[in-house]
C-alpha cells in the first residue's frame, strides 16, 4: 500500500456497488484506502457501502460505511461530522452520486427532470457546503466532482447531460472562489465506462461490444480507470490543476456520435 495520503480523510459518496462489482465510487475509495486515506464511504444503502469498507479493509487500509440521501442537507452534514468525529477532519472529497434519464425536452416529464437536477447537481452543492469549511480547518483539500461526456456531447440524454454541464460549472466556480483557500475543485467526465450499475441496466452483449469499439482505443472502461483519475486529481501530483475537466473515455469525444 502507498502512503500518498497518509492523514488524509476522503469522503467518498456513491462509494457501494451491486455485489463485489466494481463501480466508480467504490474504485476510488479502494485506491484511495490503498494509499493511506481514512474513508469515508457512503451510499444510500448501508450495505453496499459496507461491503467496500470490508474490501478496503481487506486490503489493510481503514474505512468506514455510512448510510445517507446526499439530496439532503440534513444527511450531508451528517456524513461531514461523522468523518470529522471519526477522523478529525476532512481533506478530500470526491462527489460520485448520479442518475440517468433519456428523452428530448418534449418527451421528459417535468418531475423526472427535476429528480434528475436535484441528484446530480444539488448532491454536489450539498456535500460540498458542509464539507469546505472543514477544507478551511485543515488548511485546504481538494473536491472532484463526477460528470460524464454527455455534458460534453449530448445525444439523447437532455436532461442527464444538462445536468452534468451544470455539475462542470459548478466546478469551475467552485475552483474560482476557493483557490486562494488552497482548495483545488476539479471534475472527471466518464465515457462509456461497463460498471455494475450498467451491468444492471441489462445492457446486451451487443451494445457493450458497440460501446467497446466506439472508443477509437478500442478498449473497454472500467471503474479502475475512473478511480485512478479521480485518485491523481486529489493528489499533489494535481496540485497546479483546478477547474479542469478530464474526459475519460478512451477518446470517444474526438470522434463523431456519441451515447455515454
Amino acid at each position: 500500500m502507498g502512503q500518498e495520503f497518509e492523514g488524509k480523510v476522503a469522503i467518498v459518496t456513491g462509494a457501494g456497488a451491486l455485489g463485489d462489482g466494481i463501480g466508480n465510487g467504490r474504485a476510488a475509495a479502494i485506491l484511495l484506502a490503498r494509499n493511506g486515506a481514512s474513508v469515508i464511504a457512503v451510499d444510500r444503502k448501508l450495505e453496499p457501502a459496507s461491503r467496500t469498507v470490508e474490501m478496503i479493509e481487506q486490503d489493510g487500509g481503514k474505512a468506514i460505511a455510512v448510510s445517507a440521501d446526499v439530496t439532503s442537507a440534513e444527511d450531508c452534514k451528517r456524513i461531514v461530522d461523522t468523518a470529522v468525529n471519526t477522523y478529525g477532519g476532512i481533506d478530500l472529497l470526491d462527489n460520485n452520486v448520479g442518475v440517468g434519464s433519456r428523452g428530448n425536452v418534449v418527451d421528459e416529464d417535468p418531475e423526472r427532470w427535476r429528480r434528475v437536477m436535484h441528484i446530480n447537481v444539488d448532491s454536489m452543492f450539498l456535500m460540498a457546503r458542509h464539507a469546505i469549511p472543514f477544507m478551511r480547518e485543515r488548511g485546504g483539500g481538494a473536491i472532484v466532482n463526477i460528470a460524464s461526456i454527455a455534458a460534453m456531447r449530448p445525444s439523447g440524454l437532455t436532461a442527464y447531460a444538462t445536468s452534468k454541464g451544470a455539475v462542470i460549472s459548478l466546478t469551475k466556480a467552485m475552483a474560482v472562489d476557493h483557490a486562494r483557500e488552497n482548495i483545488r475543485v476539479n471534475c472527471v467526465a466518464p465515457g462509456p465506462v461497463y460498471t455494475p450499475m450498467v451491468a444492471g441496466e441489462g445492457m446486451s452483449d451487443e451494445l457493450r461490444e458497440k460501446r467497446r469499439k466506439a472508443s477509437p482505443l478500442q478498449i473497454e472502461g472500467n471503474g479502475w480507470d475512473i478511480g485512478e483519475a479521480v485518485l491523481f486529481l486529489l493528489s499533489e501530483r494535481a496540485r497546479y490543476i483546478t477547474g479542469q475537466t478530464l474526459a475519460v473515455d478512451g477518446g470517444v469525444t474526438l470522434t463523431a456520435g456519441s451515447r455515454r
